[in-house]
């Protein structure tokens, strides 16, 4: 796609704002933004506090979008974003129409390194932790303490809405005490406790009304507090005020809770590495590491990124990044990922991915990327809140005129309930009901290994009915593995000796499996000599003398007799699915070695989980009939085989025209049925394609995590449901009450504010979603499970 040289040049700017704590306060700052002219992208993400500008040139300052977001009463602060070359260089090529597109993903992305939050949750990780704090006490870190923390984290009463709090709740009880020492001052006290208590509300008011948002709870706050003063009701205004504020401490605490599990993932990262260079190690900052670069990693430590060991063995604690229960061993050549702890051993590593791409930068990044696209009922619930808070504003004016114009009521009585109506109408319960539901859900996945791309995918996995899974790589290891040793002239040492010395030096996959069940089980590798290859049929070669082929059993037969019971053995052991190699020495056959593609040990349990669901399940694999048959009887589930990737995507399409469906993939070739399904879902060892290409993706190859997941989703649309009953449920109780006369001004922004932090309160249920359900998400011991570096 050409591109004009006349494009406008783009400035990306990324500001920590304090005080957004909710999808309202989001949409706020993103409106106001999106009218500054010279602004082409704008996204805001409450989860993370994130701001990020995209401008032209001669478009806003700096400083006029920071003076933007604090008329509207937040507290900007601008940090500098860290984007991947990768990111950067797509977002370069991306359709420049679409830049013009405020929900279009902007070129700068979250800064990862200054997510800040609590330790890992596991013994090992608070050993570490301990570790880094006494050694940062001497000078000498290993801990990651993020550069944002001037900002974030902050004591409620160290806030804007804290301070707020505390001056209003002074103001009133001073007002309250003068009524019993100068009560003739006492309405003039409770007057001033409403002007200055709302004086900060009514300019965030007119700043959202002239960026083109008049209807929002501060303006209705304050048209509220200033009705209730002339009217006589300075009381109650002053304590409405207190009340406001203290609602919006408590939501913000509430929110607090909900980023400290986001931010917990980047605290994984040290912040300090030990680097290697011309012989000598020196201590550097973790996110200044480079692709290529050595770095030695002590026991007790972190690791600073995401890397290949080079020397060294030792136990790796994974668990603090993918909630592995076990610790693995690993050496030279094994991937590591920044924010594993070294156990046992130092090691040396070279550095793979620099900082801003490693394993918990891009788990982060997807996360808070997922939290900006919006599931149905979320679309549904913003749509109806804008016509909501017109429709409340109109209902409140007829309260407040019909009564004493067509009946003659006290003017007095019906304008105090109105402005009680105006209160107990806002919708701010409603609006972050879902928003904040779906945060928790997608951090608590994220902590399991489960991510989730949006609330829209959420809603789709809990619809799933049907879920098709591919074959290599996902329902099985994707590498093949011996499981038959059939001994015929020779004991079964003997054979898988004689095989695995002809095999050795070979990459070829099969020969990689029999090479390592010998050493597996410490047979002796022979001396050899002359080893070559026969095209098409197998191996010949010369071991300790002897002249011997391994190779498929129909050539077998043109070398060394096969008796009925070698034959029958060779063919039931083809009819299971398995790949059948003859060793054939001196005429005669010495014995078979058998090997397939194994299902992962969790396989079976994963799919009677989905079963359980109510939720079927059917294999999509290349494969030939016969293995695929064998493969799919063993776990209890139906197959279609010999489908090359055009296939798999028409027989998704076929699946889903009568049921909703969620693809399980890999490879590169599962990427289109990834796409064609309604949900895709890569494994976490996935290819970068699939990964991309997915809607969600399971980091410990687990297919157990398939079940997990839904299990998840399911339990998010019911809190979701829960929340939106809780928060009509309470409006339309007190809409009527108020109207009655029944409730208060007081009692209306309690209600309002109660409902908000019930509907955040019962949100933040999902973040311990997987301890109570009893699914810890550990594996059991001695199932294996290899992760690659995430692409989000």
């Amino acid at each position: 796609m050409a591109h004009s040289t006349d494009a406008p040049t783009r400035k990306a700017l990324t500001f920590r704002v304090e005080g957004m704590d909710c999808g309202s306060c989001a949409d706020k700052i993103r409106t106001a933004l999106w009218r500054l002219p010279g602004v082409s992208t704008v996204k805001v993400t409450f989860a993370t506090e994130s701001v990020n500008v995209e401008v032209e040139d001669g478009g806003p300052t700096e400083e006029a979008i920071e003076r933007q977001i604090a008329a509207l009463g937040y507290t900007p602060r601008r940090v500098e974003a860290k984007t991947s070359a990768r990111r950067l260089h797509q977002d370069r090529e991306q359709d420049p129409h679409e830049t013009h597109n405020h929900h279009a993903p902007p070129l700068g992305n979250v800064p990862e390194a200054r997510i800040a939050g609590s330790a890992a949750s596991t013994p090992a990780a608070g050993r570490a932790k301990r570790r880094d704090e006494a050694t940062e006490a001497h000078g000498h870190s290993h801990g990651h303490r993020h550069e944002h923390e001037d900002t974030g984290d902050r004591r409620w009463w160290e806030t804007a809405k804290g301070r707020l709090v505390l001056l209003t709740g002074v103001l009133l009880v001073v007002a309250w005490g003068s009524k019993f020492v100068i009560p003739a001052f006492s309405p003039w006290l409770f007057v001033a406790a409403t002007l200055i208590g709302a004086f900060p509300v009514a300019r965030r008011a007119i700043a959202a009304a002239r960026a083109g948002m008049p209807f929002t709870i501060e303006m209705l706050m304050t048209i509220a507090a200033t009705g209730a003063i002339v009217i006589g009701a300075a009381e109650e205004a002053a304590l409405v005020v207190f009340l406001f504020a203290v609602g919006e401490v408590l939501e913000g605490v509430a929110a607090g809770r909900a980023r400290a599990s986001i931010r917990a993932l980047g605290e994984l990262v040290p912040k300090t590495a030990m680097l290697e260079e011309a012989g000598a190690t020196r201590e550097v900052p973790a996110d200044s590491l480079q692709v290529g670069q050595t770095v030695m990693v002590r026991p007790g430590d972190r690791i600073p990124a995401d890397g290949i060991i080079l020397s060294g063995t030792s136990g790796i604690d994974e668990s603090p990044v993918t909630g592995e229960s076990v610790p693995k061993t690993k050496g030279p050549d094994d991937p590591v990922f920044a924010g594993s702890i070294n156990h046992e051993a130092v090691i040396r590593l070279r550095v793979e991915k620099a900082a801003e791409d490693n394993t918990i930068s891009r788990i982060i990044r997807l996360v808070e990327e997922a939290q900006e696209a919006k599931a149905p009922t979320e679309r549904f619930i913003d749509r109806f809140s804008r016509w909501y808070m017109p429709l409340i504003v109109v209902a409140a004016v007829l309260v407040a005129l019909v009564p004493p114009l067509l009946f003659g009521q006290d003017w007095a009585t019906w304008i105090y309930r109105a402005l009680a109506l105006l209160l107990i109408g806002c919708p701010c319960a409603l609006v972050i009901s879902v928003p904040a539901s779906i945060a928790s859900s997608l951090s608590a996945g994220a902590r399991r290994g489960i991510l989730m791309k949006g609330g829209v995918v959420i809603e789709g996995v809990a619809k799933a009915q049907m879920v098709a899974f591919d074959k290599t790589g996902t329902l099985t290891e994707g590498r093949p593995k011996v499981t038959d040793v059939v001994a015929i002239s020779m004991s079964e040492g003997e054979v898988l000796s004689l095989a695995a010395s002809l095999e050795t030096g070979s990459s070829h996959p099969l020969a990689t499996a029999i090479v390592a069940r010998a050493k597996a089980q410490a047979v002796p590798f022979r001396a050899t000599e002359r080893i070559t290859a026969v095209p098409g049929q197998g191996l010949e070669g010369i071991v300790e003398g002897c002249e011997l082929f391994l190779g498929a059993p129909r050539f077998a037969r043109d070398r060394a007799a096969f008796d009925s019971r070698a034959a029958d053995t060779a063919e039931r052991l083809e009819s299971e699915g398995k790949t059948v190699a003859a060793l054939v020495g001196e005429g005669r056959l010495l014995g078979l070695i058998a090997l397939r593609d194994e299902p992962r040990p969790d396989a079976r349990e994963g799919v009677a989980e989905l079963k359980a669901l109510g939720i079927s399940s059917v294999m999509l694999t290349g494969d030939n009939k016969r293995t695929a048959a064998a493969i799919a009887g063993s776990l209890e589930m139906d197959e279609r085989a010999e489908l090359m990737p055009d296939d798999k995507v028409t027989a998704i399409r076929a699946l889903a025209e009568h049921q909703s469906v969620m693809m399980i993939g890999d490879g590169i070739n599962d990427a289109p049925a990834l796409a064609a399904a309604q949900v895709g879902v890569a494994m976490g060892s996935g290819t970068d394609v699939a990964l991309e290409t997915a809607d969600a993706a399971l980091l410990r190859n687990q297919v157990r995590d398939v079940a997990r997941m839904v299990r998840l989703a399911r339990a998010t649309m019911a809190n979701i449901r829960q929340n939106i009953v809780i928060a009509l449920g309470l409006k339309a109780v007190f809409l009527v009450t108020s109207v009655l006369g029944l409730t208060g001004l007081w009692i209306a922004i309690l209600a309002d504010t109660g409902a908000t932090v019930i509907v955040t309160a019962n949100a933040l249920r999902l973040l311990g979603f997987f301890q109570e359900s009893g699914s810890s998400g550990g594996t059991r011991p001695g199932a294996p499970a290899t992760l690659k570096p995430v692409t989000a």
